[in-house]
């Protein structure tokens, strides 16, 4: 590594089914039975789904209908996030007793840079373990962990030994962990792209790593060179403590399916209201403003376009929304309805870094 990037000692806490186990805290009968966070049984979409669920199949974004009948015995519950958020800030609360740098993804998990700590401690692994601990003992839940000298490999640690587990990879053992990694298990791998990959002849890190700059530039696009570079222990993303949102968007799924473009455009004037207000509050804006349309029989379909202005204001979203719902004729009946922007007046042009290798500096004590 080079003096501008050096190897840091990153955390990723990753709760343990964190809805359903709040769920389960707040209501101990549910223990030890199949359970779903998520909407009714006919309409609904599974948020979260405990480890006893997850036996039959059960797993979040599902939707309700077909998690019922993956597991017939499973029990639904209407997700409370204010509670889930309340749990969230005492678990944060301790992230702060060792570091301010703390990055949360969303209410159940987040990056920790404990290069430099509050408590003087050496090991990220140590302090890992503490953290763990004091959750499962201060808040009775139970969280799993993945620490390593970046955030992408930590992520990736962090599903290893779930649940209630830790992984450490450390700066010695990183080139390795990524050639052996199963190219699925790669961060930002969907099911589609590794689909991909395997066409290529690509099953795991090493062979991923085979293959040129250029290659994985011209099957992937920018998101080749990303490969190119994690496959090699390179991602030099610090951890932000404040993290500015890339998109704000509101949704909504309905509890009969919209035939009548009439009836979404009044669900559309509502749906632009809540983005309104949701944008006003962070003070954004947004130029680009895309449509989702998820259609009876789930398939999903969104329709984008650039304005040459930042927009907030809920009567322009609404017309924008508008355009781009008689862009084309409607496939199906229609379950849900989106609107999302993104391309923010947030957002700053930043200078991509010079990459480094890691096999520099090895002895780095975790």
């Amino acid at each position: 590594m080079s003096e501008d990037f050096p190897l840091r000692k990153i955390i990723h806490v990753d709760m343990d089914a964190f809805y359903a186990s709040v769920e389960e805290l707040d209501n101990p009968e549910l223990k030890g039975k199949p359970l779903a966070v998520g909407g009714s049984e006919k309409r609904g979409v599974v948020s979260a789904a405990n480890y006893e669920a997850r036996k039959f199949g059960v797993y979040s974004a599902m939707s309700s209908y077909l998690a019922k009948k993956n597991c017939p015995q499973l029990t639904f519950v209407k997700p409370r996030f204010h509670r889930y958020k309340e749990i969230s800030h005492k678990i944060r609360s301790i992230f702060f007793e060792y570091t301010d740098l703390v990055e949360p993804l969303s209410l159940d998990e987040a990056y920790l840079d404990v290069t430099i700590n509050k408590k003087g401690n050496p090991s990220a692994t140590l302090i890992a373990q503490e953290i763990r601990q004091r959750i499962s003992d201060e808040i009775n839940l139970k969280a799993s962990a993945g620490i390593s000298i970046n955030k992408f490999i930590a992520k990736v640690a962090s599903d290893f030994n779930k649940p209630n587990g830790q992984k450490t990879i450390n700066p010695e053992e990183v080139l390795q962990f990524l050639e052996d990694l199963e190219i699925r298990k790669f961060f930002g791998v969907g099911k589609v792209t590794a689909e991909k990959m395997y066409a290529l002849g690509i099953f795991t890190g090493k062979e991923l790593k085979e293959k040129s700059l250029d290659f994985l530039e011209g099957n992937f696009g920018k998101s080749g060179s990303h490969y190119y570079n994690v496959v090699r222990g390179i991602h030099h993303s610090p951890v932000k403590p404040h993290h500015t949102p890339k998109s704000v968007g509101a949704e909504r799924t309905f509890s009969e399916n919209l035939s009548s473009e009439i009836f979404m455009l009044e669900r559309l004037e509502h749906i632009a209201n809540e983005l309104e207000r949701r944008l006003k509050k962070s003070n954004i804006a947004g130029k680009t403003i895309t449509l989702k349309i998820k259609y009876s029989d789930f398939t999903l379909q969104t329709r984008s376009k650039t304005l040459p202005y930042f927009i907030a204001d809920s009567a322009l979203i609404l017309a924008s929304a508008k355009e781009l719902l008689y862009q084309q004729r409607m496939e199906n009946s229609v379950r849900l309805l989106g609107i999302s922007f993104s391309n923010l007046n947030t957002e700053k042009k930043k200078t991509e870094p010079k990459e480094d290798s890691v096999s520099i500096q090895l002895k780095f004590d975790f």
